[in-house]
């Protein structure tokens, strides 16, 4: 008996890439508490001097990268999983594409835009 497989077989890709974004994002959100611990807090004028570095606008690039490749694989996983009309299952998809994009250019723009 030959076995026959389809779909995608996005499971471990999948499973890895989660845990690698979420990983990537703790330790941001541990950095910046460390931080804001080390500083003894965090107010207008010092957030200003963190966002002045590049080191920092690079790091908070990376982490918006990772929340948003996140948002994408779990979104496209919900999609797969409870949207069975295929149409409307690509629509959705190509509109949550639509709208994690823009929200890496306002990333970019907050991050290197001119004000």
């Amino acid at each position: 008996m030959k076995r026959i497989t389809v779909g995608a077989h996005y499971g471990l890709k999948d499973w890895l890439t989660q845990r690698l974004t979420a990983v990537a994002m703790a330790l941001y959100t541990l950095g910046l508490l460390a931080v804001a611990g080390y500083h003894g807090g965090i107010d207008y004028a010092f957030w200003q001097e963190l966002f002045a570095g590049t080191v920092f606008r690079v790091a908070t690039l990376l982490f918006g990268l990772a929340l948003l490749w996140h948002a994408w694989v779990g979104m496209r996983d919900i999609w797969m999983d409870y949207i069975k009309p295929t149409a409307l299952r690509l629509a959705l998809e190509m509109l949550t594409v639509v709208v994690l994009l823009g929200y890496l250019g306002w990333l970019v723009d907050i991050l290197w835009g001119r004000r």
